[in-house]
């Protein structure tokens, strides 16, 4: 037999293994309390206005001005200024420092942002940073006061 001819052989029944992995008991679809939890996301719209159960991180340093210090001197020593300019009010990447947040600007969206990383460039840091000291990023960022007047302005 080639390797043709058992491709065309396996690759039917590797189908049909996965559909039935994908299955619960009697063939129903997972329920919502079969989901796994994540982390939730309160700026997001939820469908019907019924948000997913999920985790709601909490910054242990929230209001601690020596993490303040601390954070600003970790995203210069990280190199998030190079994209995020120096104030974090932007440069290749978005500012962080205009109050307008692509994904939530809730203290455990922005952690999720850094430590998972995001799509359209922004890099990974939770394989290289610890969790402690992305929470310090995290409050310096809240601590900065969005401008008066803001460069662009949103569509209406």
């Amino acid at each position: 037999m080639t390797q043709t001819m058992i491709q065309r052989v396996a690759r039917p029944a590797i189908v049909l293994a996965l559909a039935a992995a994908c299955r619960t008991k009697g063939g129903a679809a997972p329920t919502r309390s079969d989901a796994p939890a994540a982390i939730a996301y309160p700026s997001h719209i939820a469908a019907g206005g019924v948000a997913p159960r999920g985790a709601t991180l909490t910054n242990p340093y929230a209001g601690d001005t020596a993490a303040v210090t601390a954070g600003a001197a970790l995203f210069t020593a990280m190199n998030c200024d190079g994209c995020h300019g120096g104030g974090a009010t932007g440069w290749v990447g978005p500012s962080l420092a205009d109050g307008r947040w692509r994904y939530g600007g809730a203290a455990g969206e922005i952690f999720s942002s850094i430590y998972y990383g995001r799509r359209q460039g922004m890099p990974a840091f939770g394989g290289i940073m610890p969790a402690a000291g992305i929470w310090k990023v995290v409050t310096y960022l809240q601590s900065l006061e969005p401008p008066n007047d803001v460069p662009t302005e949103s569509w209406k």
